[in-house]
């Protein structure tokens, strides 16, 4: 894996992330197809959409079909069909989120599988070896994601529980990694400021091929976040990619770019349009409001999204009251252009060094609220 970063604009980056199954442009958004399929949406939409890059999950995938089963059958990219970047999640959050019965030890963490009930265990050793068989270009180390607000105590805990676990993945990676693929270092410490940076001092110091920030976005305040950010960002080697796991809304990445941030991954654009919401680039619209039962206009006459541009907002409020799958469907094309749409253009803005004014701007239309009446 190359990082290639070109412009630089205040903390905002341009950049290119070069892996064996194609290129990857920066700062990205990636699409999560969490058990190997996005909701409702095929893998040519979300690649018409713009997408580079998708995220699967390494706990979802090990459970059902295994990760065993699937490099019998060719790997991640043939089993779904996504011949282009995969980045796989290690577990850690889904482990701690929905396992039942977990418990975590120096050796990993052991879990009751929500599927059937079965016990489970997943080391570092056996998360990068998953990651493996599945055949995603890039990586990530097990690590222990701490819900927020907690104890100072437990979150220096599950950090440095978390960096020992980095250096064991590290070596199991180095020792039966095929070469091209990456594997990234997640710092942790939740909204503790010594913490993060030491986590982030260690992580640089076992030199991973990219940066992650995790622990964020589980329930404390975007300030706190974004203060986690500049604690964190100015630490990481200028020459490898950062990523901000499990973010957000159009705004953290707005926010998260100018902090210095490469990759997000969020599952709101297809988990809000299921219900009902559609982000454009006036802001969200809710076409469960009954406002919308007679309004032939669509979403964005403007947009490069033929379904934003083209459907009539009553037809798409008719098919979200009646409970129609294709009405979460087509929302969620909906906002997976949108969030690769806002993405491309705050690329461009980067390249010619307008970051600043490019993100006022598509704040002030946030503002005003819809589109004008035909």
């Amino acid at each position: 894996m190359i990082f290639d970063l070109h412009v630089t604009d205040g903390a905002a980056r341009l950049g290119t992330l070069d892996t064996p199954h194609g290129r990857v442009r920066t700062p990205a958004f990636m699409p999560v197809g969490t058990q190997a399929a996005m909701k409702g949406v095929h893998w040519h939409e979300v690649r018409e959409a713009g997408a580079d890059i998708v995220l699967s999950n390494t706990y979802h995938l090990m459970l059902r079909p295994s990760a065993e089963r699937i490099a019998r059958l060719g790997g991640l990219h043939a089993f779904m069909g996504w011949p282009h970047p995969i980045l796989t999640d290690s577990g850690g959050f889904q482990v701690m989120s929905l396992a039942k019965l977990r418990k975590v030890a120096e050796r990993g963490v052991t879990f009751q599988s929500h599927v059937d009930g079965a016990t489970v265990e997943l080391t570092p050793e056996r998360a990068v070896e998953i990651q493996r068989l599945l055949g995603s270009d890039i990586a990530m180390q097990l690590d222990e994601c701490v819900a927020l607000p907690a104890p100072p105590a437990e979150i220096e805990r599950a950090m440095r529980l978390s960096l020992r676990w980095a250096e064991r993945c590290k070596r199991a990676f180095e020792e039966d990694m095929p070469s091209g693929r990456a594997l990234f270092g997640i710092v942790q410490g939740g909204d503790v400021p010594d913490l993060r940076r030491e986590s982030a001092r260690a992580l640089v110091d076992l030199d991973f091929q990219g940066y992650a920030i995790g622990g964020l976005a589980v329930g404390e305040p975007q300030a706190t976040m974004l203060a986690m950010i500049e604690e964190v960002a100015p630490l990481l080697p200028a020459d490898r990619p950062r990523y901000l796991m499990g973010v957000g809304t159009p705004d953290d990445l707005l926010k998260g770019v100018a902090r210095g941030i490469d990759m997000f991954d969020c599952v709101l654009p297809t988990r809000n349009g299921r219900h009902g919401l559609a982000y454009t680039r006036f802001g969200p619209v809710n076409l469960k409001n009954a406002r919308h039962a007679e309004d032939p206009r669509p979403l964005d006459p403007e947009s490069p999204c033929r379904v934003a541009a083209t459907v009539p907002r009553a037809y798409l409020h008719h098919l979200i009251r009646v409970d129609e799958m294709l009405g979460a469907m087509l929302l969620s094309i909906v906002n997976i252009a949108y969030f690769q749409t806002l993405m491309q253009g705050v690329r461009a803005a980067i390249a010619e060094r307008r970051f600043a004014d490019h993100a006022a701007a598509v704040t002030e239309d946030w503002s005003r609220g819809d589109v004008p009446a035909l």
